[in-house]
């Protein structure tokens, strides 16, 4: 079930805004493509184009995770996951995975607090249960630290903003002296 960082964070953030924004659910690709940017209660910050949250889409699209939901007369294509559906998943387990695919490895006290608007867990011995039915099924483990983590894919690392590349120095070196020859022909007319 190797997902890339797009597909894991494309799938986090439909399952966490069906929870936490459910007027706005299914997501248009661009409300997707913010959501999976956002710099708030995501590890790590990316910058996905809708090019790529598109592509990610598809691939999820052909394993049957997600699927087009929007009808003949919506103005927008929307889309939803079938997490759900195609792994037999409960709602706790969900919100466990969510968090874990946007916010990276967690121990069970981050799970409780930070899925809290996702499932309302009762007691931290909830989390740890759902977390060991995540282990039986192999979708999570146990790490260093007691850091839990999603099998499902890597959650990738942070796209840092590329700089805008420099123009070539020939063309610099043209535009220079151009601005050069008309301060000087402005300087003469001045005088």
């Amino acid at each position: 079930m190797e997902l890339d960082p797009v597909e894991v964070r494309v799938l986090g953030c439909l399952l966490e805004k069906q929870r936490t924004t459910p007027d706005q659910y299914p997501l248009s690709l661009n409300g997707l493509r913010l959501a999976a940017n956002q710099s708030t209660s995501r590890d790590p910050v990316v910058d996905y184009d809708e090019g790529t949250i598109r592509q990610a889409l598809d691939r999820l699209g052909r394993r049957g995770w997600t699927r087009l939901a929007s009808g003949p007369g919506s103005r927008a294509a929307k889309f939803r996951h079938l997490l759900d559906d195609a792994l037999q998943l409960t709602p706790s387990q969900l919100a466990v995975l969510a968090v874990l695919m946007l916010r990276g490895p967690q121990t069970v006290a981050e799970l409780r607090v930070r899925t809290e608007r996702l499932y309302p867990f009762a007691s931290t011995e909830d989390v740890e249960t759902t977390l060991r039915d995540l282990a039986g099924r192999e979708l999570a483990e146990e790490g260093a630290r007691h850091r839990w983590r999603q099998l499902l894919g890597e959650a990738g690392e942070a796209v840092a903003p590329q700089p805008a590349p420099a123009p070539p120095s020939s063309d610099l070196e043209e535009r220079v002296a151009e601005l050069e020859r008309i301060v000087a022909e402005l300087q003469e007319r001045l005088a």
